[in-house]
């Protein structure tokens, strides 16, 4: 097996606010091996970004609580200085974030912006080098005649070559591992179809590690080789590609499942929902906090079970939930195929 390289242990993130502390993470523990792609997935609200953030460090705040250990090639993040991050940033992790078009100043044109990232981590390469290390990221992520497009203004670019520049930025210093934040959000499936062909091109060609945060299952599908489903600041279930979408274990994970839309099968009268609302972070519930959603609770999940491996086949894939490995299997195929039952 490939040495880690990203270790996150029992990491939470907690914020102080006027109405109590809100805790965005809480216990999260995950590895990253070169070359490969981890999916991490959940609703909005989850604590996905939070972690991502955490790692490099912009959830640094007075009001934030921080704690546990995030180590990059055995280097710890969390304690290190802001003057040690910046040498981080960009350099050994790149980071392409939600919105493109309000990650980009957009007073500056795109090219400009790349040749700062490049110069602020390499002194010694001059203007005209490191313009042409923009030309050449921007031609590497496809966009078409970049010699000319890199004097553009952000506004000037659709929202698929914005996403294509910022990961040109995120890449420009090849870093070892690449945090993208639902990268596919706002753009048509035409494009979502582009822009995950490139993560996975570019995560083959250099090795890449990449860690990819969305909501949606179909992009998870596609690209990754382990996913983490996150529900109310914690792991709910971790396994490859292939244990969660065909063997999942956690009924949460069974509700994402269910709600893709399926081309073949008739079109059902209304689309499958996990019913309810997430809970709040500042007063989860006693024990698992998807109880309240949960068709299948009873008398045990007023306590909450651990992240363990309860399959002796897979001892690798871990979720929180009592319920028995053949109780799930039979409770989660719902009209024939694997979702959340609907509350009675």
């Amino acid at each position: 097996m490939t040495e880690p390289l990203l270790c996150v242990r029992d990491l939470r993130v907690g914020f102080v606010t006027e109405t109590g502390r809100v805790q965005a993470a809480d216990g999260v523990s995950f590895d990253v091996a070169p070359g490969e792609v981890l999916a991490i997935v959940g609703e909005s609200g989850s604590g996905k970004s939070v972690t991502a953030q955490t790692i490099i460090g912009l959830t640094r705040s007075p009001n934030s609580r921080i704690a546990g250990s995030v180590r990059l090639r055995g280097a710890e993040l969390i304690d290190a200085g802001d003057d040690e991050l910046r040498k981080v940033r960009g350099e050994q992790i790149g980071m392409v974030f939600q919105d493109p078009m309000t990650s980009f100043n957009p007073v500056y044109r795109v090219g400009r912006q790349i040749v700062e990232a490049v110069r602020a981590h390499r002194r010694d390469i001059g203007n005209s080098e490191a313009r042409e290390i923009a030309v050449e990221m921007l031609d590497s992520v496809g966009i078409p005649d970049p010699a000319q497009r890199i004097d553009d203004y952000p506004h000037e670019f659709s929202g698929g070559m914005r996403q294509r520049a910022m990961i040109a930025m995120a890449l420009a210093l090849e870093p070892e591992l690449l945090i993208a934040d639902e990268p596919t959000t706002a753009l048509d499936v035409t494009v979502q179809a582009q822009i995950l062909a490139l993560l996975e091109r570019l995560n083959r060609e250099r090795g890449l590690a990449t860690i990819l945060i969305t909501h949606d299952l179909g992009v998870v599908a596609e690209v990754a080789d382990r996913v983490l489903v996150m529900y109310a600041g914690r792991v709910v279930e971790q396994g490859t590609l292939d244990e969660i979408f065909y063997d999942p274990q956690h009924p949460y994970t069974w509700g994402l499942l269910g709600s893709l839309t399926r081309i073949d099968r008739d079109r059902p009268e209304r689309l499958p929902q996990i019913s309810g609302a997430p809970p709040s972070l500042q007063s989860l519930p006693q024990g698992c906090p998807f109880r309240p959603r949960c068709p299948h609770e009873f008398d045990r999940c007023p306590e909450l079970p651990g992240l363990d491996a309860r399959l002796a086949e897979a001892p690798a894939h871990l979720d929180r939930c009592w319920l028995e490995p053949e109780e799930k299997r039979e409770l989660r195929q719902v009209e024939g195929q694997i979702g959340l039952e609907a509350p009675k």
